[in-house]
């Protein structure tokens, strides 16, 4: 009998993250493959990235709405709830022997819980992990609770999961699938991707995502200023800009960027949703990768470039030496940037040490989903070394 498996997700990246799986699982017939896209893939805003989805030849189970036009901690908090509502509708139709989650978003944390009230074991991919600077840091360790088997990128993170009571038995280090996209992906050539971009590369360039920092009261306009305004001193360098996620107050960045690239047409562009191709080729191009995103601690060192990671929203996370950690100051992340695209930097760079493995996460993964046997109950006891 198949095993049914259902695969959740909410973004653009991580619906990326998951494709290798997601390839995995379509082609083996001892899988039932069940999809759900909510959050930011069904939104207008965010690019209705769910198209992709089926573009890549999947079957879309269900469609969860739950995602409010505004980013306040009310609404986000508001959306948990609509999610769980929807979510526990969606699930009890399809009734997945196991629901698969990934990483430690806010839709992600109320799927989890829907899923533990209706008895279905959670597979969490990313446990483990630490981001002291947004609140999904809490999130990811409340998933892991309340999940059943957990996938960790790294031994240090699988270590971490058993220290918060779960059995080594069921933690296990695949790495990351991310390097698996890096390692299978036919990646575009530069004329390709100038054309798809809209855009062409200078003699320097740069690839710049920043989130809000969720974990602070203050607005992330500030922050985001000060880059800007490092940004603006580099006039021969050329800059890709992806818009922020569905997170608290992310909107306000996006008129930012907007208005920064309409003053700067000839060497700046902005996308809402590049897809995982075009995000992956385009680190091909770049001299650095400029933000707040994990994608700069997880991707961007298999690339052999720099990452100017900004403040302390990815504070706590496992990273190799080509990530460069500057305050929100337009002078400091200037001069991170200057040190990260140097030819010394990089050729020192070469050799280093890449903590995320170096490929076949996915099948692991997919191995393990359709071997291990299912649990009778949830019950778990706190493991204590």
């Amino acid at each position: 009998m198949k095993r049914k498996i259902c695969i959740v997700t909410g973004t653009r990246s991580e619906y990326g993250i998951f494709l290798p799986l997601l390839k995995e699982l379509r082609g083996d017939s001892a899988c039932d493959l069940q999809i759900i896209a909510s959050c930011m893939h069904l939104s207008p805003e965010f690019g209705l990235t769910y198209r992709q989805i089926e573009a890549d030849g999947f079957h879309i189970d269900k469609k969860v709405e739950m995602l409010l036009s505004s980013d306040t901690p009310v609404a986000i908090a508001k959306s948990m709830g609509l999610t769980m509502i929807s979510m526990a509708d969606a699930l009890n139709d399809l009734k997945p022997d196991v629901v698969v989650l990934l990483g430690d978003r806010f839709e992600t944390l109320a799927t989890a819980a829907t899923a533990t009230a209706l008895r279905i074991p959670v597979a969490h991919i990313h446990g483990g992990e630490v981001t002291e600077g947004a609140i999904d840091d809490a999130f990811r360790h409340s998933i892991s609770k309340m999940s059943y088997w957990h996938f960790a990128s790294t031994e240090d993170h699988r270590q971490r999961v058993i220290r918060l009571g779960e059995s080594p038995d069921r933690v296990f280090n695949t790495g990351a699938m991310t390097v698996d996209n890096i390692k299978s992906m036919n990646l575009m050539g530069l004329e390709e991707l100038e054309a798809s971009l809209g855009f062409k590369f200078g003699k320097s360039n740069l690839m710049v995502t920043f989130h809000p920092v969720t974990q602070e009261k203050e607005s992330p306009a500030g922050q985001f200023r000060e880059l800007l305004g490092a940004l603006t001193e580099l006039k021969d360098t050329h800059i890709v800009f992806t818009k922020p996620n569905a997170d608290t107050d992310g909107r306000v960045l996006i008129p930012m960027i907007e208005n920064f690239v309409a003053e700067n047409s000839q060497r700046a562009v902005a996308h809402t949703s590049l897809g995982t191709l075009r995000y992956l080729s385009t680190l091909q191009f770049v001299d650095a990768m400029v933000g707040n995103s994990s994608s700069g601690i997880i991707e961007a060192p298999y690339f052999g470039i720099a990452t100017i990671d900004i403040g302390d929203r990815q504070k706590g996370r496992a990273r190799p030496s080509s990530v460069l950690t500057c305050e929100p100051k337009a002078q400091v992340i200037l001069k991170a940037i200057e040190r990260g695209i140097s030819k010394e930097f990089r050729a020192q760079i070469k050799t280093q040490e890449l903590p995320y493995g170096s490929g076949g996460a996915a099948k692991e993964i997919k191995t393990k989903l359709l071997t291990l046997q299912l649990p009778k109950d949830l019950k778990k006891s706190f493991y204590e070394a």
